[in-house]
């Protein structure tokens, strides 16, 4: 049983930030700072089994791939890593790439990563604040510059590059070629509403991910059976002894708690493990003052 506030992970990267506010003001050594990993209070606590994460651009990322769950442990890592991003803000035609404009081989695909021609064929779209992209493993995919993203994963770090916009890192050709389903991008699901306050994301085979959107003043019971992260993007909330406000995480695992919002209300993510959506996780109490808004909707069964 747990419910506790998420450490963070300071993960430096290329094309990172130096300024990461107002997600985090805490000073650190000037070098750029690409990713916040929320991970648990304790260090001897058991691995959860998905990782969320804050990222910041400012140049594009590699373009790169994640094994599925087979071809991980065929090359002797326990599993894939299938992702989502949800976008948290966005600068005027900021970008991401899924998926290539055409299918190509794996001899093509090859090819296209040793001369480099790579980089004109992955498909690049424009997103604006609140867009959702789902990256099943095996996608081909990047994250272009101007972006502050939360990203929700299978635990694993397992990224094969195929093009590194001349960072001199290593590329990972033989792994890339075997692991990337070379071609363009899965349809992405439509969200669906689960009740007014809970909109679903995405319900992959190894995660589920919803927005919420709480009323001012509004009072939850929070029931989290399995593992459970609330993202705070906008607002506050207490649930149980615990605070949260902008850019701070909770983690819930087989527990319970009350969720009281603040007069702000509360925009956030849910993420949690299981490939089915969970109608109970959060539910409706009361309001904590006669002022309150009318009672929601209930989740579908």
């Amino acid at each position: 049983m747990a419910i506790e506030r998420a450490r963070l992970q300071v993960v430096r990267k290329p094309w990172g930030s130096t300024d990461l506010r107002p997600w985090n003001v805490h000073h650190h050594d000037g070098d750029a700072i690409g990713e916040l990993w929320f991970q648990r209070a304790d260090d001897d606590a058991p691995e959860p089994v998905l990782l969320l994460k804050l990222l910041f651009t400012t140049s594009p990322l590699s373009i790169q791939v994640h094994p599925d769950d087979a071809f991980a442990r065929s090359i002797g890592l326990p599993h894939g890593k299938t992702e989502a991003w949800y976008v948290v803000s966005a600068m005027p035609g900021a970008k991401v790439a899924v998926g290539l404009e055409r299918q190509l081989t794996a001899p093509q695909l090859q090819a296209a990563i040793e001369d480099g021609s790579i980089a004109d064929l992955v498909q690049w779209r424009d997103v604006l604040k609140d867009d959702f992209i789902s990256v099943p493993a095996g996608t081909i995919h990047s994250i272009g510059a101007g972006l502050v993203i939360a990203e929700i994963q299978q635990r694993s770090d397992a990224t094969f590059r195929l093009y590194d916009y001349g960072r001199k890192r290593e590329l990972h050709v033989a792994n890339a070629v075997a692991a990337a389903q070379a071609g363009p991008p899965e349809i992405q699901s439509a969200r669906s509403r689960v009740t007014a306050e809970r909109t679903l994301l995405v319900a992959s085979p190894h995660f589920v991910v919803e927005r919420i959107d709480l009323l001012p003043n509004s009072n939850w019971e929070f029931v989290a059976e399995l593992e459970t992260w609330l993202l705070t993007l906008e607002g506050e909330a207490r649930v149980g002894l615990l605070s949260t406000s902008l850019g701070e995480a909770i983690f819930l695992k087989a527990d319970h708690a009350g969720m009281s919002v603040g007069s702000a209300g509360l925009k956030g993510l849910l993420a949690y493990a299981g490939s089915e959506l969970n109608p109970n996780l959060l539910r409706y109490r009361a309001a904590l003052n006669s002022g309150s808004p009318v009672r929601p909707t209930e989740a579908r069964a």
